[in-house]
């Protein structure tokens, strides 16, 4: 994979991979990592691609919404339809989530990020429609490099981490297992994706 490696992933690695119970993941998959393509509007438009669909359908989706629009930027995004977005095999509320991201672009994507906490990013991002709590953790994770995010709504990782854990049947218990991966909690999830797919997860 292509991309920015966080500067916090070696440390990450390393500490995992002594962990009882996701060492083993750590040492099977190796210290390849999550990277970030450094494009946030092209990110977060994949992860809406993404929301409640396979990695595999998700991926072909998006191949066709690259292949009509031929860069993903707001300004390609404006000069299609949503019809026409919709054709690629995106939703039609998808669509418009995507259409009109593209129209508040200079809203959206015009933050002093490096100086804003996760807490700060995830409330500008939910602002806007079409974006909830899993997008703007996955935009955390996969844009911004925060190093300690997990997504309790994430059914792969709550399938992940019951892999590991068999009785952490709710929510809350794998909340509490994953208590034991900070400050890394988004390495940690790198890691149980990789449980259920072998092939890395990218945003």
């Amino acid at each position: 994979m292509s991309g920015r490696i966080p500067s916090w992933w070696q440390a990450a690695h390393d500490f995992l991979a002594e962990d009882a119970l996701l060492g083993p993941v750590v040492q099977e998959f190796g210290p390849e990592g999550i990277t970030s393509r450094d494009d946030l509007f092209q990110t977060l438009v994949r992860s809406i691609v993404g929301q409640q669909i396979s990695v595999l359908a998700a991926d072909a989706i998006w191949g066709r919404l690259v292949n009509h629009l031929g860069e993903v930027t707001p300004e390609a995004v404006l000069k299609t339809d949503q019809p026409s977005i919709a054709a690629c095999g995106v939703t039609r509320p998808k669509a418009s989530y995507i259409h009109g991201l593209a129209e508040q672009a200079d809203e959206l994507l015009g933050q002093p990020w490096d100086e804003m906490s996760d807490e700060a990013i995830m409330k500008h991002l939910v602002k806007f429609r079409g974006i909830g709590p899993w997008t703007a953790e996955m935009l955390l994770m996969f844009h911004f490099l925060r190093p300690d995010v997990f997504s309790l709504g994430d059914i792969g990782l709550i399938r992940g981490t019951q892999r590991l854990v068999p009785e952490a049947e709710t929510k809350e218990a794998v909340g509490e297992i994953a208590e034991r991966w900070r400050p890394y909690r988004t390495a940690a999830a790198w890691y149980l994706w990789r449980i259920l797919d072998p092939v890395p997860v990218e945003y």
